[in-house]
């Protein structure tokens, strides 16, 4: 079976260079290569994530593996069979998914959806029209643990009541840093509870954002983002029983099975939907910050 042929687009993040590597680097050892995939372009363009010099260094990376790396966009997607939206800018994410839509091509848009609620649900209106087969979301709740955990009650018959997750909040060089970092937490809490979240009442007190979010059913879930730690964690609790999780290790080569599983024509593993949800519930999280006071989730 021959490769699939994928297009990065964006450079100005190290994921560009990391998920490359899984799959282009020589020198990685067989049992944490992504087989079955390879990169052959790389679309290059500076953001306030990256400038000039970053990108010089990612692109000798890259270009050492045999990857292609360009300013034309119709170079970098000219010999491919899939692409990666991979932008560490979310302010561009709507700009290339309205590029690369209507080609025909599965695609994967690294985290966040998107820098604003409306470039969201504008993505997700462009995947419907033309029918473009992607899926959006963070490598953390893709980890086996969390969804272990999750599963662990659901052997023994108990609803999920309460979910905790806790993680990381760096300082976005652009734009809004709850939804372009705090993203992995909420969306963490998003494969625990599900959908279905209805309001958000979330505090700033310097160190971390403490969010907490109201369920249909009577569920309740809060999100910790901490300034101050770079940790990824949490629990999911039934009436009875509680399960804890810790999310440490290959968190690329999980996301990658996933994308390469989802390429290679098998279900995505987070519907759009959910992810629009999971940006909903960070920008009502924000709001509440400004307000002092709970926020309806919007809907998509």
């Amino acid at each position: 079976m021959e490769k699939i042929k994928v297009a990065f687009i964006g450079l100005d993040t190290s994921h560009s260079v990391e998920l490359s590597r899984l799959m282009c680097s020589p020198d990685l050892p067989a049992e944490q290569k992504i087989d079955g995939m390879t990169v052959t372009a790389c679309l290059r363009f500076e953001t306030p994530f990256q400038n000039k010099e970053g990108l010089d260094k990612r692109q000798a990376q890259l270009e050492a593996w045999g990857i292609k790396v360009t300013e034309d966009f119709d170079a970098a997607i000219a010999d491919c069979d899939a692409i990666q939206l991979e932008i560490n800018d979310p302010a561009y994410h709507l700009e290339f998914f309205r590029r690369v839509a209507a080609l025909g091509k599965p695609v994967f848009l690294d985290k966040p959806l998107a820098g604003t609620l409306e470039d969201g649900r504008e993505i997700v209106r462009l995947a419907r029209k033309h029918n473009t087969r992607v899926f959006s979301g963070s490598s953390l709740p893709l980890f086996p643990a969390v969804g272990a955990a999750v599963d662990k009650l659901a052997q023994l018959g108990e609803p999920v009541l309460f979910g905790h997750t806790f993680g990381a909040l760096g300082k976005a060089a652009a734009g809004d840093s709850l939804i372009w970092y705090g993203v992995h937490s909420f969306e963490m809490l998003q494969r625990v509870m599900g959908c279905g979240a209805e309001r958000v009442f979330a505090v700033d007190n310097g160190q971390s954002v403490v969010s907490t979010i109201e369920y249909s059913g009577d569920r309740r879930g809060v999100v910790e983002s901490t300034r101050s730690s770079w940790r990824y964690g949490g629990r999911v609790q039934s009436a009875k029983n509680v399960e804890f999780f810790l999310v440490d290790g290959p968190l690329y080569y999980y996301l990658m099975k996933e994308v390469r599983a989802f390429f290679q024509g098998g279900p995505a593993p987070i519907s759009m939907e959910q992810t629009f949800e999971g940006l909903a519930m960070m920008v009502a999280a924000g709001k509440s910050i400004a307000t002092g006071k709970a926020v309806e989730v919007e809907k998509l």
